[in-house]
């Protein structure tokens, strides 16, 4: 009886290995299976045609992508909620130590350089500034457009955002403000075609937006986008003489450095083994996904961008 019964489990267990086998989710390797990747949603619309293409190409792969604020992103990642990330900044030193005590090292790879826009009401006509003039603006010396233009018709400014925890409202305060707090004429849209929406209905507003929001002239919604805004050229001269001194952020601009409201773009990662997520990164930083970082109007990270200039 006892044999029998030994059979008897050994026969159900070669059933459930072989049910396992016919199964049609593929294990996970580096062109197929499934798994889970959380992006900053600034960089969405790229990041959506990268998912869109990769799994077009390699159709047993599954990729949600769930797309949020930067802060959202980094406690996935801390949390082990996923293995992935792409994000506009490195890990902290004590992001990567806590890691470290969970036997995990992080592998950091540069993607792309990116930049941060400023956008106006179109019937707003300062469309040039100077970086002092900006940095001004996200210190709260300079509230209104009279302080920048006298003879302004305009009022106070509304300096709006994507989402209190983006990686923009960050990249601002690391990089013009010094940490400090960002001013009290600062509020948050809680999404990109709402920021886009209110700086369109309101003459005072002055947006802060990643550029592949509005950098892909292929796509629809980016032209729709720069249909209704101004995108404002930035001049890294305190007192230029000439409007050639300013720069809007266009891509051979980006690639150049003379925008001065650059950002590079990483994809992170944890994933132990060769899975699904490595694939898509090696995906992301191969020729392949370099081409389209190229046509979205942004700068790959290891192709180079040919700046062609135009003779009378």
């Amino acid at each position: 009886m006892k044999n029998k019964l030994s059979r008897i489990a050994l026969a159900a267990g070669l059933m459930g290995i072989i049910a396992c086998n016919n199964t049609e989710t593929p294990l996970s390797t580096p062109t197929s299976g499934s798994t889970n990747i959380s992006i900053d949603e600034s960089f969405q619309p790229i990041m959506a045609s990268m998912v869109d293409t990769f799994e077009s190409i390699y159709d047993r792969a599954d990729i949600e992508a769930d797309y949020k604020s930067e802060g959202e992103v980094l406690k996935d990642f801390l949390n082990d909620s996923t293995r992935v990330i792409i994000l506009s900044r490195e890990l902290t030193p004590a992001e990567e130590a806590s890691f470290k005590q969970k036997k995990l090292i992080p592998r950091t790879t540069k993607i792309a350089i990116d930049a941060v826009a400023l956008i106006t009401n179109p019937n707003n006509p300062d469309t040039l500034l100077t970086m002092e003039e900006v940095r001004g603006i996200f210190n709260g010396e300079i509230t209104s457009w009279k302080g920048l233009d006298e003879n302004s018709g305009l009022g106070d400014i509304t300096i709006v955002f994507d989402n209190n925890n983006s990686s923009t409202a960050r990249y601002v305060r690391d990089s013009l403000t010094a940490n400090q707090k960002l001013p009290e004429n600062t509020f948050a849209a809680n999404s990109h075609k709402a920021l886009i929406d209110y700086v369109a209905e309101n003459e005072n507003a002055m947006g802060v937006i990643g550029v592949n929001w509005i950098s892909d002239l292929d796509d629809s919604t980016a032209i729709s986008f720069l249909n209704k805004i101004n995108v404002l050229g930035i001049s890294q001269e305190s007192n230029p003489q000439t409007t050639e001194s300013f720069y809007q952020p266009y891509q051979a601009y980006i690639a150049q450095g003379v925008y001065p409201l650059r950002r590079f773009l990483y994809v992170i990662s944890t994933e132990g083994r060769a899975g699904l997520g490595t694939g898509f990164a090696s995906f992301i930083g191969g020729d392949q996904g370099q081409r389209i970082f190229l046509k979205s109007g942004l700068v790959p990270a290891t192709m180079p961008v040919r700046v062609i200039g135009l003779g009378n």
